[in-house]
């Protein structure tokens, strides 16, 4: 009895000490839906004599792994982001501009891919150099790298709640942190197939990169 006892209490100290890139592996396999609200603050560096300046957004977040998932921004300003498998989409409603990319091109190494397209730590590992980072703020985080070092990311932080995801923190190669947490989060729950369709409101200007 004390044997199972201590093994009782071992696995149950274990799964306390789960570090991050146990609970990422964890969250790429089982969730294959969601949704979630978010709060964002961009904070852009200080220039000389100046402070920092910061801006917050706030909006909601759905996926469909893999290569699906949908932002859509709606205070301050109004602005959608939709991946639908084949292109990602860009809406500004203030400017009424659409910006169109093939997704295979840009998805790879991005915070989205991270977090709702990739769908094993394998495939994340081809675009990112993946590690632990220490314990912070009671969540556990990883630390996201581009291999490829000409882009404008720099690195992402990932951080974990047991196994839901909690924050992301995206710092770019201009010095500008994006801390973008989520609220609500739900997960495996039934997303409709409608929700990442996207067509350009008419008398919108396309832009095809």
């Amino acid at each position: 009895m004390k044997k199972l006892i201590a093994a009782a209490l071992a696995s149950i100290a274990l799964c306390a000490h789960a570090d991050g890139l146990q609970a990422l592996e964890t969250f790429v396999k089982t969730a294959r839906t969601g949704r979630a609200d978010f709060t964002q603050v961009v904070t852009a560096p200080a220039r000389q004599g100046q402070q920092a300046r910061t801006r917050t957004s706030t909006g909601s977040f759905e996926f469909s792994r893999p290569n699906r998932f949908r932002f859509d921004y709606r205070k301050p300003f109004a602005q959608t982001i939709v991946a639908d498998g084949r292109t990602l989409w860009l809406h500004d409603m203030d400017l009424n501009q659409v910006t169109a990319r093939p997704q295979s091109q840009v998805l790879g190494s991005t915070p989205a891919a991270i977090i709702a397209a990739a769908p094993d730590l394998s495939s994340l590992r081809k675009d990112f150099d993946l590690a632990n980072a220490p314990d912070r703020d009671g969540l556990q985080w990883v630390q996201a790298t581009p291999r490829v070092k000409e882009g404008q990311l720099t690195s992402v932080k990932v951080g974990f709640r047991g196994n839901d995801l909690s924050v992301l923190e995206i710092l770019d190669s201009f010095g500008q942190l994006s801390v973008m947490k989520f609220d609500h989060l739900q997960l495996n729950v039934p997303v409709p197939g409608g929700a990442f369709d996207f067509k350009p409101p008419q008398g919108a200007d396309v832009v095809r990169q």
